[in-house]
């Protein structure tokens, strides 16, 4: 039996939702479509990029249209998108931050927070970092909330949801990139 690139994508966030990233392995994925781990191979060249495809596709099912008028709320809807895709899907905080980390792909809300802090004003120096800073901030927070509610579904543990740290610690971020836009860069001390 063939399948497409897309078969294999949409049966490996199958897997992942069901088992986890733990799980996500190129013989189980095999074992489910019903071929040889090898016949992945046709499609993906190891499981690094198999998994910087499942990134994508989290994203891609992600995204919304945008509504915000200005800058900063654009930034905290590219933020909140990105988080909600990530929570979407089991592990997929953890699948996301690290194909985003070695740099196999998921790099698309990181080049939208750029276009739009360079289109804010922000001094180029610190663009990047700006756009760094958020990503980290909604992986590491993502992250953190998705490892709760799992360890909260399965009776490990009991903490309060988290939902509403996001939305304030993004404003903090935030707060200080508005503080910088329009300014010289000025020098680190």
């Amino acid at each position: 039996m063939r399948h497409h690139r897309s078969d294999v994508v949409e049966r490996a966030l199958t897997v992942l939702d069901d088992f986890g990233l733990a799980s996500l392995t190129m013989r189980r994925l095999g074992a489910e479509l019903g071929v040889q781990p090898s016949a992945l191979y046709h499609h993906f060249l190891n499981k690094q990029t198999l998994l910087a495809a499942v990134a994508d596709e989290i994203l891609t099912r992600g995204r919304r249209p945008r509504t915000a008028s200005t800058w900063d709320c654009q930034v905290a809807e590219v933020c909140r998108e990105l988080r909600d895709s990530m929570l979407a899907f089991r592990d997929g905080a953890d699948v996301v931050a690290t194909v985003f980390a070695f740099g196999m792909g998921a790099s698309g809300p990181a080049e939208e927070l750029e276009e739009l802090l360079a289109g804010a004003g922000l001094p180029d120096g610190l663009v990047a970092v700006g756009s760094r800073t958020l990503v980290h901030f909604v992986f590491g927070h993502t992250f953190e909330e998705q490892t709760a509610l799992q360890a909260n579904s399965l009776g490990a543990i009991d903490l309060p949801a988290r939902a509403s740290q996001f939305d304030l610690g993004l404003q903090l971020v935030l707060d200080g990139l508005r503080s910088r836009v329009g300014q010289a860069l000025s020098p680190t001390r």
